[in-house]
């Protein structure tokens, strides 16, 4: 029988600063949704990478005074290194830069989109931070929405894209769910957006003024616009240049994972791509917002940037794991502080799980617990908790299938002060024992996706269910 297959993506990260916190949201929840299609026995396929073009990057390197390769090389190995950092469970990564993996690619899809690429002097607004040129929609007193800075006024030959060309095919397909948008109110803004009409968009730019990028094919007076470039990690990654197996058994994405500020390129100019290179479209886009700190924008110019390798350093991989997916809501924007991390850490994992773990250990290992026999009402209970569990987690929504595990480790909270086995013994504390390892080790299980070295840690201290071994670690979560 053949597997299903599943293949799931990040955006890849501009290299012109670290990684933050906001990233290491979106890569983890792609991570969790990775480990639970695994789970499932699905064939998983999960990239992420990093995107090296582009005039910003000419512009960091410059300015720290390195070249561009050097200044990526950098930032990319530091990128690579969150795989250890958040215990990610990627099978691939990728670099624009990889003359090898990714370029040949690159030129296929600008051949293959041939027919629908001419030549035209243009002027415009350019906007260095979006890479792209803009309009007045896109700005407010006079500067762009998204960076708040004034766009460049800019007049020059490129290459354009029928963009405009796609328009209908776009719309339908998202209006239909073909290429479906989570959540509901991205997909609005989408359709609103091309319902106001699409227009042909640059594709290149002249090659004297973006030097670090990949030539046209057939004409290296012009580099490729960073984002046809960019989006076509998706297909490099599979080897789409050279016709593999692993391009044809894993073509359409079934989830492109993004932030809200690359929405537009991948919902309406990567379908535009595809549609004209008779390519199917992705299944799926999940978007979700930023993280604030404090209630301010996260900015290096504000110095309120959260380092994910610092967090992890204090806290621990999957601490950092549970705050992201707990208190920042999959689809919408959410708030860091300090204060609230150490709430939940203390609230949440130590005195929770990390409690519950150690009671019911401490308790089975001096009982020499050798068997799990549970109850029917704590079987109910616990199939109750794998339904809400699965739902969630086909709806992408992280936070209440952490919600459904902590309302289980509730459950067993409150078994244990209604039958005190502490005042029990001989077979009514085997009894009581077996109903809570039963609870521990499905925990263990749901955790699996979402707080992986967790659910190792307990399954070690257990054993399986087939075969107990009890013998209690060190605590999952010291109290801070």
């Amino acid at each position: 029988m053949v597997k299903k297959k599943f293949y799931i993506t990040t955006s890849i990260a501009y290299t012109n600063a670290l990684p933050h916190c906001g990233f290491a949201l979106e890569i983890i929840q792609a991570d969790v949704l990775a480990r639970y299609h695994r789970i499932l026995g699905e064939d998983v396929f999960f990239l992420t990478g990093t995107d090296e073009h582009g005039a910003k990057i000419a512009k960091a390197a410059q300015t720290e005074e390195k070249s561009p390769k050097q200044l990526t090389d950098e930032i990319s190995t530091k990128f690579r290194s969150l795989k250890q950092a958040l215990s990610l469970s990627n099978d691939d990564f990728i670099r624009t830069t990889d003359q090898k993996k990714h370029w040949p690619a690159v030129g296929k899809v600008w051949l293959g989109l041939s027919k629908d690429i001419y030549k035209k002097k243009y002027q415009g607004l350019y906007c260095l931070g979006c890479e792209a040129f803009i309009t007045s929609k896109d700005l407010k007193d006079g500067k762009c929405i998204m960076h708040q800075k004034e766009p460049e006024e800019i007049k020059e030959e490129n290459y354009f894209f029928k963009l405009s060309k796609y328009e209908n095919e776009i719309q339908e397909a998202i209006e239909t769910d073909k290429l479906k948008i989570i959540p509901q109110a991205r997909k609005n803004e989408v359709l609103s957006f091309i319902k106001a009409g699409l227009k042909d968009i640059s594709f290149s730019r002249p090659r004297k003024d973006l030097q670090w990028g990949i030539p046209v094919p057939d004409d290296d007076s012009q580099t490729i616009y960073v984002w046809a470039d960019a989006l076509t990690n998706y297909l490099s990654a599979l080897g789409y240049a050279q016709e593999s197996e692993k391009f044809k058994k894993f073509w359409p994405a079934d989830i492109h994972c993004i932030g809200k500020d690359i929405l537009r390129f991948h919902a309406i100019i990567w379908p535009g791509i595809l549609l004209s290179l008779g390519l199917p479209l992705p299944k799926a886009i999940l978007v979700h917002g930023f993280i604030g700190v404090d209630n301010q924008k996260m900015s290096k110019s504000l110095g309120n940037v959260i380092d994910p390798f610092e967090l992890v350093d204090k806290y621990g991989t999957d601490a950092v794991r549970y705050f992201l997916l707990r208190e920042i809501p999959a689809t919408a924007d959410g708030d860091f502080t300090y204060e609230k991390f150490e709430k939940r850490y203390n609230g949440d994992l130590a005195a929770g799980l990390g409690n519950l773990t150690a009671r019911v250990l401490t308790m089975a290992e001096k009982k020499g617990i050798k068997t799990i026999s549970p109850e029917e009402e704590f079987t109910e209970e616990i199939n109750k908790t794998w339904e809400d569990y699965r739902q969630a987690m086909e709806d992408c929504a992280f936070s209440e299938a952490l919600i459904a595990v902590w309302n289980l480790i509730s459950y067993c909270d409150r078994y244990i002060e209604k039958e005190q086995p502490w005042k029990s013994e001989g077979l009514q504390l085997e009894k009581i024992l077996s109903n809570l390892l039963f609870a521990l080790t499905n925990i263990a299980q749901l955790l699996e996706p979402l707080l992986p070295q967790t659910s190792e840690k307990i399954v070690q201290q257990i054993g399986t269910e087939e075969k107990l071994n009890i013998k209690r670690g060190e605590p999952l979560f010291p109290k801070l």
